[in-house]
This record gives structure tokens, C-alpha cells and sequence, in this order.
């Protein structure tokens, strides 16, 4: 297998300020990253980020044009309304919105159409993850933008997503590390979950303990159903993070398994949150990983050795997305 050095990249154009919703009067925006000069349609993958549901925007995250427009992906980073805006579940509403816009604009833009992934960090890889587990038919708006074309996708990489809010309390890391990136400078250390001013309880709307129901709908686990087929998913997380326990992630980890996808679970050693903001993570080399993937319901693989994390999405999507 090629190495990250061994692959050349491609140029890149950005197009800027698209607006692929509008909600209540307020433009929702996307920029698109396309590689240059591709010979044929060219799948693509929408970023959704991080930030608590509460802050944050389409520019936080990675370098779009190194992960991984130069790669020959498309990448779309969209913004969607934060809880101050707009409750749980309006933030979904605009992620389903923008896999049928992306859809929509395809031919316009040389994008594929039937190869698209989602990847989330954080409340991105939350939505990322419920935009996915619950299928087409939730959490569609009453006349919905580009309706007739499904929100479905190939391929889903998440980030330290939290999935079950009511348990991430007793999950805890205490111990872990704060990340030096934007997102992580503005996530609370002394909160809690269940207090009325989390991040989680500020997204549902509620005190989270007072509406377990509402918690329930937004847990991309209440969907997935006994037989239920899924696109291929990778979910990273660190094991010093304190913001999201690593636990949520084994948890949805499980869930997919158990019905026989496609899942790969890496738990990351020494990375606390907010990992996948840091364009240079992959400059110090490769870091120390439990790597458990599961395939038919089978666990064929459960090791522990290093990986680039950039290149071990990069290949995810390249394995999901292109190989056709």
C-alpha cells in the first residue's frame, strides 16, 4: 500500500458561499472544493463540524484542499443552525437538506451523485451518525427542499461523536487531555451533561434528564433495527477525552456490529478532543490505536499498532467511494 508521501496531489478549485438552504430567511452556506481537471464525476464527501451544536462553522476543520479535494474527492463543508438558532431537530433537517442539494448540483459540478460519505467531528459526527442510522424517511420537514431525491449516503467517518447524552456523565474521562485547537478551547471542563446549560441539554432544548424521550430521537442508536443495512462506517475517537467518552463511540460501535455492517473503531492513544481540527496531526508520524473492525457481523479485526490518522480516513473513503 502507498504511503501519504508517495501519493501526488492534484489542484484544487474553491467555491465559496453557496447557499444550498434557506431557513427562516437565513441563507444556510457551503463551500465546495473540487479537484481540478477530473475526467469524470467525482465523488464527494460533506464535512460536518464540530462545536456542541453551539458554535462553530463551515470553516472548522481541517484543510479541505490537502483532506482531501487534492486527493480527487470533492469535498463540501456546510454549515448548519446551532442550538441558539434552532433546536433539535432542525440541525438534522439541514444535514438531510444538503446530501439532496448536493445531489441536486451534481451534474452542474462534475460531482457523483451515488458516491457520497459524510464525516463529522464532535456534534458533526452526531449528525453525521443520526443523518445515517435513521434512514430517509425521519426527520424530513414538512415540504422540504429538493424533495424527491433521497438524503441516503455510501459511506459515513466519524469523529469522537457523542451518541447517548444520558450516559456520557458516568463515561467520563477525567483524566484525559485538552487539545490546543479552536473547538477545544471552547468546550467547558467543569460541565456536565445533565446540567440545564450543557451543550447537550441546549441542542434538545431541555434540561436532558427532564426528556428522555427527546434524548432518545436524537440517539442515532434508537434507529438502527434488527436486520437493518448500513453504509460502511469508521469511528475515531481518543482515549484522553474528556469532552466525549470514548465509550459513546463504543457504544455505536456495537450497535452497527451487531447487525452485521460494515464498521472499523479506532480508539486512539494519547488524543483528547477536537483531534481532527489539526491539519499537522499527521506530521509527527503515525500514533498508537486500538483497531477493532467488524465485517458480517464478525469481528475480524482487534489490534492495537500505529496509524496516520488522516491517511487511515483518506483510505476509508478511497475503499468506500471510489472503489466501485
Amino acid at each position: 500500500m502507498l504511503q501519504p508521501s508517495e501519493i501526488t496531489n492534484v489542484e484544487v478549485e474553491i467555491i465559496h458561499d453557496l447557499v444550498y438552504s434557506v431557513q427562516n430567511e437565513k441563507e444556510l452556506l457551503a463551500d465546495l472544493y473540487i479537484p481540478k481537471n477530473s475526467q469524470s464525476p467525482v465523488p464527494v464527501i460533506i464535512w460536518l463540524h464540530g462545536g456542541g451544536w453551539r458554535f462553530g462553522d463551515r470553516k472548522l476543520g481541517p484543510d479541505f484542499s490537502t483532506y482531501f479535494a487534492s486527493r480527487g474527492f470533492a469535498m463540501v463543508s456546510i454549515e448548519y443552525r446551532l442550538s441558539e438558532e434552532a433546536i433539535f431537530p432542525a440541525p438534522i433537517h439541514d444535514v438531510k437538506t444538503a446530501v439532496r442539494w448536493v445531489k441536486a448540483i451534481a451534474e452542474t459540478y462534475g460531482l457523483d451523485s451515488n458516491r457520497i460519505g459524510l464525516w463529522g467531528s464532535s456534534a458533526g459526527g452526531h449528525l453525521a451518525a443520526l443523518a445515517t442510522t435513521s434512514g430517509t424517511e425521519e426527520f424530513i420537514e414538512d415540504n422540504p427542499e429538493y424533495s424527491g431525491i433521497s438524503s441516503d449516503v455510501q459511506a459515513v467517518a466519524i469523529g469522537y461523536g457523542p451518541v447517548d447524552f444520558l450516559k456520557m456523565d458516568e463515561q467520563n474521562e477525567k483524566d484525559g487531555i485538552i487539545e490546543k485547537d479552536p473547538e477545544s478551547a471552547q468546550i467547558p471542563t467543569d460541565k456536565k451533561a445533565t446540567d440545564p446549560d450543557s451543550f447537550e441539554s441546549l441542542f434538545i432544548g431541555a434540561p436532558i434528564s427532564s426528556c428522555p424521550d427527546r434524548v432518545k430521537a436524537a440517539n442515532p442508536i434508537t434507529y438502527i433495527k434488527p436486520g437493518m443495512s448500513l453504509p460502511p462506517f469508521l469511528i475515531m475517537h481518543g482515549l484522553s477525552d474528556t469532552a466525549v467518552p470514548a465509550k459513546q463511540s463504543e457504544m455505536l460501535y456495537q450497535a452497527i456490529a451487531a447487525e452485521g455492517n460494515d464498521v472499523s473503531l479506532y480508539l486512539i492513544k494519547g488524543l483528547g478532543h477536537g483531534f481532527l481540527n489539526r491539519t499537522n496531526l499527521d506530521d509527527d508520524g503515525p500514533i498508537l490505536a486500538n483497531c477493532h473492525i467488524s465485517k458480517d457481523g464478525v469481528e475480524t479485526n482487534n489490534e492495537e499498532r500505529t496509524h496516520f490518522i488522516f491517511w487511515t480516513i483518506e483510505q476509508f473513503f478511497v475503499r468506500t467511494l471510489k472503489k466501485f
